[in-house]
């Protein structure tokens, strides 16, 4: 069955990917353990010898650099929802994540934000819940983030006069222009067409958009999805030497491996000069590492050397 659903078990007759028959495997092996230890109708469960469906390991691809991610910021700006697409980038939360988000759950002192839920659709549906990781986090912003959120209240607020008795009063920080929350796929849909406007020269005799504005770059902006902006996140974290714990708590991975597993590529290049930096401790050729200024007790400074 395994074998079937992953040559032929999805829609058209197309294969499931590996992740979703190892769904159907959790699924049926909760199933049937249930059938054996609570209702006892039968003496075994038959998944636990059924050989299960190799998992396919998928690594993060070509993502942009950090001159491309302030591009696309910059030609962001003038849309009403850029604040959405700066947090995204800036606290590398899940899409679903930041449309749930309330106003509420902006930490204005600390500054952070509290990831409380996720919204998606089913079935032409908005439906809510838990977050993927089934439990909260907090999200730590910088200071330009933060302004940035201010902005985009103040915008709303005035949004919000101007709807007058229409507008759907939710709390949502990421909102339609009568207060509803936005449809997760125009965030989805909105980076694509900001790159293509960006990319396309602008035909002569037509109205510019501030897009088009812009100092042309060497080279157009590379395609790029949403959760790309995560993966930007991650990435440059992990670049910058941030522990691999410290990174997947941020963007609220279960557990650490998942981190490793997905950006194993950028943690072996981080990793490249480790043997050299070994062999430099060792040898005595590597600089002397001193303790800070302010550490006045010997085994603070200790400590800070090790």
């Amino acid at each position: 069955m395994y074998k079937d659903l992953a040559t032929s078990g999805g829609q058209g007759g197309k294969g499931l990917s590996s992740r979703s028959v190892e769904y159907i495997n959790a699924i049926l092996r909760k199933a049937l353990n249930d059938a054996v230890n609570a209702d006892q109708l039968i003496p075994s469960n038959p998944c636990k010898t059924a050989k299960r469906p190799r998992r396919e390991v998928k690594t993060v691809g070509t993502i942009w650099s950090a001159p491309e991610l302030r591009t696309f910021l910059r030609l962001a700006e003038s849309h009403r929802l850029f604040a959405f697409y700066r947090l995204s980038a800036y606290s590398g939360a899940r899409r679903g994540e930041l449309l749930f988000l309330r106003w509420s759950d902006v930490d204005w002192k600390t500054p952070a934000i509290r990831i409380r839920g996720t919204a998606g659709m089913v079935g032409g549906q908005r439906t809510e819940g838990t977050p993927k990781s089934g439990r909260e986090r907090t999200v730590s912003l910088d200071p330009d983030t933060m302004a940035i959120l201010r902005e985009h209240r103040g915008r709303q607020k005035a949004e919000r006069e101007i709807a007058g008795g229409a507008w759907v009063d939710g709390d949502y920080v990421f909102t339609t222009g009568l207060g509803k929350p936005v449809p997760p796929d125009t965030v989805t849909n909105l980076i694509a067409v900001l790159i293509r406007q960006f990319n396309e020269p602008a035909i002569p005799g037509t109205r510019r958009t501030p897009r088009q504005e812009l100092p042309r770059p060497t080279k157009p902006l590379p395609p790029a999805r949403l959760h790309d902006l995560r993966h930007v996140h991650a990435t440059m974290l992990l670049t910058a030497g941030v522990p691999v714990h410290v990174v997947a708590e941020r963007l609220g991975h279960a557990d650490p491996a998942i981190t490793l597993r997905v950006y194993a590529h950028v943690i072996r290049k981080h990793a490249d000069g480790v043997a050299a930096t070994f062999a430099a401790a060792v040898d005595g050729t590597a600089p002397p590492v001193t303790a800070a200024p302010e550490e006045d007790d010997d085994e603070g400074s200790a400590l800070v050397a090790c």
